[in-house]
C-alpha cells in the first residue's frame, strides 16, 4: 500500500525508524520538498549564562528556586482579555494578528510576572500552512470541513509554507524584545497524533472512534498523515525557535486517549522523530512534552528524548519523580482547582509539589490549563509564592553540594 500512496502523492520515502518487528513497524515518512517559504530553517540558539531562569532549570543547571508559568496563562479568566475579546470576537483573528497576539501574550506577564511567557496561539494554527483549512465555531469549536481519511484526501497536503505563518514569527520576535532576559519566551506545537485526531475526526470528539479504527482499517493512510505532520511540526518548531522562542512545549493533548501499547506505536515514534530533527538543528533548546492523562505513559514519554516531562494533576509528583528519575526535568503539577481554594491551601500545595519534585530540573506549573472563572488574585498568589521559594531553605543539604545556585 505504501507504493500506492507514493504514486498518489508523488512523494519519496526515506526510512528513519528501525523496524525490528514488521507487525509493529511504523511506516517511514515521506521526504518532503523544501519549505515553500524563503525562511531559512537554521537555529542560532545556544546555551548562555544569561539565559532565563526557566531555560536553566529545563537544561538541568542549578537554580535557586523553581521557575513558574501556567498553561493557558493568557485567556478568559482575565478581565482584560474578556474585554479585548468583546472587541475582537473571532478567536482566529485574535490568534492570527500580530498586534493582538503580542498584547494578549503580555497580559499575564504585566499582571503576574511569570518566568515564562507563552505565545497566544493554538495547536491548529499551522494547519492551513500545509493544506488543511479549519474554522472555529462558537459551539462546536474547531471544525475541519474536509477531513483526511483516504489516499485521495492526502493529496491536499503540501510542505509547510511559512509565508502563511508570518504573524507567529513576528509575534515571537516582539515578545523576545518585550520581556528581555527577565522571562523565557515559550513556543508550542501539537503532537502529530493529537493534530491528526482533529484532521481525521473533522473536529473535536469524545470517542476518537474514527481515527482509532483507522489504526486497523487504513493504517497506511494514517501513517502517511502522521509522517507528514512530523516533518511539518518539526519545521514549525525550528521556525519558532529561530523567531525567538527560548523553549518549546509539545502538547500531545489526546495521546492519553490511547492505550499505552497503541501510544507506543501511533504517537511516540513521531514525537521522537520531531525531537531528533529539532535537536539536530537546535541542540540547546529545551523541549517539554505534556500529555493529559499521562499516568500510564511516563516511562514511555521519557524515551522520546525530550528534556522535560509535564505531569498532569492526577499524577503524584513524588511518584512521577521516582518513576522518571533525576536525570530528566519535570513540570507541574498543581491541580488547577486549587486556585479556587483558600490561599493558604494553595500555598501548602505549591510547597508540597516543589518539595516532591526536588531542587533540580523542576518547572512549577499547573497540571492542566487555567480554568475559566479562576480568580485572578489566586493566580497572582501562585506566582508570589513561587518567587518566595528558595531551594537553600527547602533543601539545605543540597545547597552545600551546589553553592552556585542561580536565582
Amino acid at each position: 500500500m505504501a507504493t500506492s500512496i507514493n504514486s498518489v502523492l508523488g512523494w519519496k520515502y526515506s526510512s528513519f525508524f528501525s523496524q525490528s518487528n514488521a507487525s509493529n513497524a511504523v511506516s517511514p515518512p515521506f521526504k518532503p520538498k523544501p519549505p515553500l517559504s524563503k525562511f531559512s530553517l537554521t537555529c542560532s540558539a545556544a546555551s548562555s549564562s544569561s539565559d532565563p531562569l526557566l531555560v536553566k532549570a529545563a537544561r538541568g543547571d542549578p537554580v535557586g528556586r523553581p521557575p513558574a508559568w501556567m498553561m493557558r496563562q493568557a485567556g478568559r479568566y482575565m478581565a482584560i482579555y474578556r474585554k479585548l475579546a468583546e472587541k475582537y470576537p473571532s478567536f482566529r483573528e485574535r490568534s492570527e494578528t500580530t498586534d493582538l497576539i503580542v498584547e494578549i501574550s503580555l497580559q499575564p506577564w504585566k499582571a503576574f510576572r511569570p518566568d515564562g511567557v507563552i505565545i497566544f496561539s493554538d495547536i491548529l494554527t499551522p494547519l492551513p500552512a500545509f493544506g488543511v483549512d479549519f474554522d472555529i465555531e462558537d459551539i462546536r469549536g474547531p471544525v475541519i470541513h474536509s477531513p483526511i481519511r483516504s489516499e485521495e484526501d492526502l493529496k491536499t497536503l503540501h510542505p509547510i509554507d511559512f509565508d502563511k505563518l508570518k504573524f507567529v514569527g513576528e509575534s515571537l520576535k516582539i515578545l523576545r524584545q518585550e520581556v528581555g532576559g527577565h522571562a523565557a519566551v515559550l513556543g508550542f506545537v501539537g503532537a502529530p497524533w493529537t493534530i491528526a485526531t482533529y484532521i481525521v475526526e473533522g473536529g473535536t470528539t469524545r470517542t476518537y472512534t474514527t481515527i482509532k479504527s483507522m489504526c486497523h482499517t487504513a493504517p497506511h493512510v494514517l501513517k502517511t498523515l502522521l509522517s507528514h505532520l512530523t516533518q511539518a511540526i518539526a519545521d514549525y518548531v525550528i521556525f519558532q525557535v529561530e523567531s525567538g522562542a527560548h523553549c518549546i512545549q509539545i502538547f500531545d493533548s489526546w495521546g492519553g486517549q490511547l492505550p499505552p501499547a497503541l501510544w507506543e506505536r501511533w504517537s511516540k515514534p513521531y514525537i521522537k522523530e520531531i525531537v531528533h530533527l529539532v535537536k539536530k538543528k537546535c541542540p540547546e533548546v529545551p523541549i517539554v512534552l505534556y500529555i493529559n492523562g499521562n499516568g500510564g505513559l511516563l516511562e514511555r514519554m521519557k524515551d522520546t528524548g525530550v528534556d522535560v516531562i509535564g505531569l498532569d494533576w492526577t499524577v503524584d509528583m513524588a511518584d512521577g519523580r521516582r518513576r522518571l528519575g533525576s536525570g530528566i526535568g519535570v513540570q507541574g503539577n498543581v491541580d488547577p482547582a486549587y486556585l479556587f481554594s483558600p490561599l493558604a491551601a494553595l500555598t501548602e500545595e505549591i510547597q508540597r509539589v516543589v518539595r516532591c519534585a526536588g531542587p533540580r530540573r523542576h518547572i512549577l506549573n499547573l497540571g492542566h490549563g487555567v480554568l475559566v472563572g479562576t480568580p485572578e488574585e489566586a493566580v497572582a498568589h501562585f506566582f508570589e509564592v513561587a518567587r518566595s521559594l528558595q531551594f537553600d531553605t527547602l533543601f539545605p543539604n543540597n545547597t552545600a553540594k551546589n553553592p552556585n545556585l542561580v536565582t
